[in-house]
């Protein structure tokens, strides 16, 4: 026998401890169902044979002789029974119990057939000796055989198998009384085989148990068995809440037997005259609890919830004061449902629904928090108060159901009917209402508030292992919404002191309630603040659970604030470990900022799906932009999560069209307009029209349309299709072009004979040169049928359930890829940048969420679709959103923008600094007049033209940060317009601080060290907007995606508040126009050009120096040539097919003596763009 101590890691891992579903667990439960079945089968058979021996008016009597015999083994081997379970190992221990279970099954076998009812009772006695063996054993198992959060459910679930054996039993038993005749002696054969058959199926159950180490070998027999129970009660006495707990379970107990015997009163005062006849009654009263025991197992959600007991001991209370209300005949044979039955069986189901709740949490409790070396002990001495106590009760009930009378003038009648014992029992259980209430009041008010919470919220946690079991420790945590402290409070499994500000508890009840729970609470004025911050401090060190939210104020944006000091004030003083805290999911709650006020609105879902989510303790906490960081990093994490789990496009289009309605959705400056309802409609014809000229495996489908009504239809009719629409930027040449549809895949590419023709004249790109089929969407107009047509309006008139489950839209997952967007091809073949429905919807929420858009919203969009910008924003977010977008296929017409801004009442505007000279230059004030949020991106925003756009439209532009590998926002500045007064949300000259669900670092350009605040750095990305990766490029995946943080190959720093500052660039590309224009491939163009091949080295290098209009300018550095710059211009164009963007223009061009080259042969960049600097700095504007 294994004489080690228990330990966490003496669980084998084979057995798998975390789950309720491992072998030994459940031949533990087995055992015990097994165990209580023949329990009750011998005692109810007992019971009823015991009847026939003494007259009707006596019975009473037998029923508490029974108890008595069954109760006194619990006292007397109390020690005995804790000494085998620490000593031995409690499998061993168990096995034992089963074994002696069949010798007592033919004692008791022995004793009916032989008619002698004083062995019976011994054989009663020997099964309640037996028992008190077998419980600290079982009950002890449970915590060594799983993990700590599991206890409460195998509580339940235990509660649950007692009850079905229970019931089981009990029937079994109470046949066996009546089919076997006066005295049991009609078919003792049938009572034999019964319980033999149970015992023995008992026996090969528990063998399956795995072995448990015993938990302390080194025990000795305790000979003085009274001196051993009473220093096993001292043990239990050491700790008073365990002494408290133990006690609530005595009464527990002694209450339900005392019910327990009334009920076969009950029945027989009821008009009963069968065993059987109280089975519905006993049923009721089994059936709650176990219902009441396997509900507070699941509302207990991995922790000891001892807030249940005060709604548990309440409706105790009550319902024994309801049974004594029912009057009449409970038992009529010619009314087998009369009322008093109905009211009889609903009331004891209540009653032992109560009674259930009352009891988990406190075997919970009992088990999980009793140390282990003395778990047996403790146990032993907890069930010696359970039995004493229904000792005690059985001896109260027998007083109570003395027989008095006798006289002519009044016949014989118990003292208290059935009925009175109830009103007794009800009585008893009101000073332990007020006893629970007042000694847990903040644990009650948790459950009650939890309870209540529910109906709002539904609340998941993750991280909870990061709580410390035990010892001070300090969350900070965001802030959302006004009762993010109450929702920790519930989840937390250790009671949580709140550290509040006092404007929010001006009543008298919320001072009550903070007493209650203890909060701390910071009243204005430094000496108040420090006193505040020092208490919780101290609460700290004295081993208690902190909370703090360091932003100091309810987020109106759902971004993270500037982080307070109060945090360091708190860990100055108190060495304990900060755990940060992410609250996600909160906003578009009641109780959140959302649509621009706090309250007064409905909620987007009910009840609210809500995550908390526990990170990493930090044991040294260096200063608030470290914890601010881990906080956002837990945010980033947590969306990423969440996204991946819920993200669908797909299937949101299709629910918000059904919500828009009639609505506009969309509209172009062609004159075409869409309702929600007219844009569905379309989808699906297209759909039908598109489906059959496509391989039912052709995943990726190419697009090249213009950003118009038409393009948007045919990028949703993919997405219903379940297809991947890829679209393709024909600003570029067909070799590029070609070189993306033979990576993607691509067989066939939809467009539009009007693009076609407008690509041609203006681009100079014929499709025609394209290595893939093409799909001209005016060539439906022949092919379309009145049926097409007919069943695209039926369909889009189903529900919208209908329709998701029709198309299987369910089955699409967060990480699938919606689209994929390539870059121009700098340096080489283009990269796919895959973006998934998780990527584009944690983007389009989070714009949502900072710009607070409305259902009167107009995006005005005219960057193409295969800009990540005009993808996300323009394209998909109307499609998500209750918002709606009108689009003009050419950014550089600016008047005609503004005329479709002025007539769909555009509110939203997105463009480079470069397109915002332009509405200055053209477009009257009237035009832009209903815009209320112009956000800028792809170029520094100056200042000055931020003035002067704002002097011209009445609107502030803000600007923002992001990157086609980041789906493409990163950061933004609040709009001014969408901004409440009271936060900070902009920082001219900054990009904004993070949207929701992102997180940014910096890290030291050399080595890779993470910075703090205000240094400098490589900025990297991390969230649910972080691309799948490069499509078929894994390699180049891998170099800028690194545990989920994306290399921008920005150099940035992060202020104190969280605020984003582009210092520099460190990549050879300009950000010119909005587009990312690379000096390789130019340099490599031009030298080719001058046929540098032949010459020794180059003989031209590209760089960028800066630019007030257009944010950089190229500047080409180069050796005396004699071509001429503008065939060499041309030929850049001609004979390499770069874009207009990408050509320098002829005054940029820069003859040197020599190109700068370091010790290694490599190019001099640093000194290339000083030596540009040094020529271009006064004429940078030109």
């Amino acid at each position: 026998m294994s004489s080690s101590a228990i330990t966490p890691g003496s669980i084998p891992s084979d057995d798998h401890p975390s789950s309720l579903r491992s072998t030994s667990f459940v031949a533990l439960t087995v055992t015990q169902f097994l165990t209580a079945t023949n329990d009750n089968i011998f005692r109810w058979l007992a019971v009823g044979i015991g009847k026939d021996y003494f007259p009707p008016e006596n019975q009473s009597f037998v029923l508490v002789l029974g108890i008595i015999c069954f109760a006194l083994p619990y006292i007397f081997l109390s020690a005995v029974a804790g000494y085998f379970s620490d000593r031995f190992s409690k499998r061993d221990v168990i096995v034992w119990c089963k074994y002696a279970e069949i010798g007592i099954m033919l004692l008791g076998i022995l004793a009916i057939s032989t008619q002698m009812i004083w062995l019976l009772f011994v054989a009663v006695f020997f099964m309640g000796a037996q028992s008190a063996l077998f419980s600290p054993g079982k009950l002890g198992a449970i915590p060594e055989l799983l993990n700590e959060e599991k206890v409460p459910a195998a509580n339940g679930l235990f509660g649950l198998t007692t009850i079905g054996a229970t019931v089981l039993g009990m029937a079994i038993g109470n046949w066996l009384s009546d089919a076997t005749g006066y005295r049991g002696l009609d078919a003792v054969w049938l009572s034999a085989g019964c319980l033999l058959i149970v015992s023995i199926s008992g026996v090969l159950a528990s063998i399956v148990i795995r072995r448990l180490p015993a938990a302390a070998p080194e025990r000795t027999f305790p000979f003085d068995a009274p001196q051993q129970t009473w220093r096993d009660l001292k043990t239990l006495a050491s700790n008073k809440a365990l002494l408290r707990v133990a006690l609530g379970i005595a009464f527990f107990w002694a209450v339900g037997s005392m019910a327990n015997l009334n009920i076969d009163q009950f029945a027989w005062e009821g008009g009963g005259t069968l065993e059987t006849d109280k089975l519905p009654l006993l049923f009721s009263l089994i059936l709650g609890i176990g219902l009441g025991s396997v509900l507070a197992g699941i509302w207990s959600a991995g922790r000891v919830e001892l807030g249940m007991l005060t709604p548990g001991a309440i409706g105790i209370a009550t319902f024994s004061f309801l049974l004594f209300t029912v009057q009449g005949q409970v038992i009529d044979p010619d009314n087998a449902l009369s009322s008093a039955f109905v009211f009889a069986c609903l009331f004891l189901f209540g009653l032992g629904f109560s009674a259930g709740m009352f009891n988990v949490p406190l075997s919970a409790y009992m088990q999980s928090r009793s140390p282990v070396r003395t778990r047996g002990s403790i146990l032993a001495a907890s069930n010696f108060l359970t039995f004493v106590g229904i000792l005690l009760f059985s001896c109260f009930y027998g007083l109570l159901r003395m027989e008095v009378g006798g006289s002519e003038s009044e016949p014989a009648h118990p003292l208290f009917s059935a009925t009175q014992v109830f009103l007794v029992a009800s009585l008893l259980t009101i000073p332990v209402v007020i006893y629970v209430v007042c000694l847990i009041p903040q644990a009650t008010l948790r459950f009650m508030a939890w309870m209540l919470s529910r109906t709002v919220y539904r609340v998941r946690s993750s991280g909870m292992d990061n709580i410390p079991k035990e010892g001070g420790a300090v969350l900070a945590s965001n802030h959302v919404t006004w009762v993010d402290g109450i929702l920790l409070v519930l989840t937390s499994p250790r009671p949580v002191r709140m550290v509040v500000f006092a404007d929010n508890f001006k009543s008298r009840l919320m001072n009550v309630l903070g007493r209650i729970f203890g909060v701390i609470i910071i009243r204005p004025g430094s000496k108040s603040i420090t006193k505040s911050l020092d208490e919780a401090a101290e609460a700290a060190r004295n081993g208690e659970l902190v909370c703090i939210f360091p932003e100091g104020e309810l987020s109106r944006s759902g971004q993270v604030q500037t982080f307070k000091q109060g945090v360091i004030k708190i860990l100055e003083k108190a060495d304990v470990p900060v755990i940060p805290v992410y609250l996600d999911g909160l906003w578009g709650s009641i109780f959140s900022f959302d649509r621009g006020k706090f309250f007064w609105k409905w909620p987007r879902k009910i009840p609210y799906p809500v995550w908390i989510h526990f990170g990493q303790p930090i044991d040294k906490l260096d200063d608030v932009f470290q914890l601010r960081q881990a906080v956002q990093e837990l945010g980033a994490e947590a969306v990423e999560h969440r996204m991946k789990n819920d993200a669908n496009l797909t299937r949101d289009f299709v629910i918000q069209c059904k919500k828009r309605g009639r609505r506009l959705k969309y509209a172009d400056s062609t004159n075409e307009e869409r309702s929600g309802k007219q844009l569905l409609t379309r989808t699906l014809i297209l759909r039908r029209l598109i489906q059959p000229l496509l391989d039912d495996d052709e995943k990726y489908v190419g697009v090249m349309i213009p950003p118009t009504v038409a393009a948007a239809t045919t990028n949703t009719a993919l997405a219903i299709d379940k297809r991947v629409a890829v679209n393709l930027n024909y600003s570029v040449s067909a070799e590029i072009l070609n070189n993306c549809i033979e990576l993607a895949g691509i067989k066939h590419v939809i467009t539009s004979r009007l693009a076609y023709m407008e690509f041609k004249k203006r681009l100079k790109l014929d499709l025609k040169d394209l290595n893939a089929e093409l799909i001209f969407l005016e060539d439906f107009r022949k092919t379309i049928t009145l049926w097409d047509k007919v069943a695209g309006a039926l369909t889009a008139k189903l529900p919208a359930w209908v329709l998701i489950r029709k198309f299987g839209l369910n089955s699409i997952r967060g990480d699938d890829t919606l689209t994929i967007i390539f870059t121009s091809g700098s340096t080489g073949i283009p990269k796919g940048v895959m973006l998934t429905h998780a990527n584009i919807t944690s983007n389009i929420n989070a714009i949502d969420q900072v710009v607070n858009l409305k259902s009167t919203d107009t995006i005005i969009g005219f960057l193409p679709f295969f800009h990540v910008f005009g993808f996300t924003v323009t394209l998909w977010s109307a499609l998500k959103l209750d918002i709606a977008s009108a689009f003009h296929s050419s950014p550089l017409d600016s008047k005609k923008i503004g005329e479709l801004c002025r007539k769909f009442n555009g509110t939203v505007l997105l463009a480079t600094p470069t397109f915002l000279r332009g509405f200055i230059r053209r477009c009257d004030p009237e035009l832009l007049e209903t815009l209320d949020v112009v956000v800028t991106g792809a170029e520094k925003l100056p200042i000055d033209l931020a003035e002067a756009f704002e002097e011209r439209f009445g609107t502030r532009p803000v600007e923002g940060y992001g990157a086609t590998e980041t789906s493409p926002l990163v950061s933004v500045n609040v709009p001014p317009s969408r901004a409440a007064d009271d936060t900070l949300g902009i920082r001219e000259g900054s990009v904004g601080r993070p949207v929701p669900g992102v997180v940014v670092k910096v890290t030291d350009l050399d080595t890779d060290e993470e910075l703090g605040a205000e240094e400098s750095g490589m900025l990297w990305v991390k969230g649910a907007n972080v691309m799948k990766g490069y499509y078929g490029n894994e390699e180049t995946t891998n170099e800028v995606l690194i545990d989920g943080w994306y290399r921008t190959g920005d150099v940035a720093k992060i202020d104190k508040d969280g605020f984003i500052h582009i210092t520099g660039r460190i990549s050879r590309f300009s950000k010119i126009g909005g587009e990312m224009v690379p000096h390789i491939k130019i340099e490599e163009a031009i030298n080719e050009i001058l046929n540098a091949a032949d010459e020794e080295g180059l003989l031209a290098a590209v760089t960028a120096v800066p630019h007030v209009k257009k944010g950089e300018r190229l500047v080409v550095l180069h050796l005396p040539f004699d071509k001429p710059i503008d065939e060499i211009r041309a030929a850049l164009t001609s004979e390499h097919g770069l874009p207009n963007l990408f050509i320098p223009s002829n005054d940029s061009f820069l003859e040197v003596e020599e190109l700068p080259i370091l010790g290694t042969g490599k190019l001099d960049l640093k000194g290339l763009k000083q030596v540009a600097l040094d020529h271009f700095d006064e004429d940078s504007s030109a």
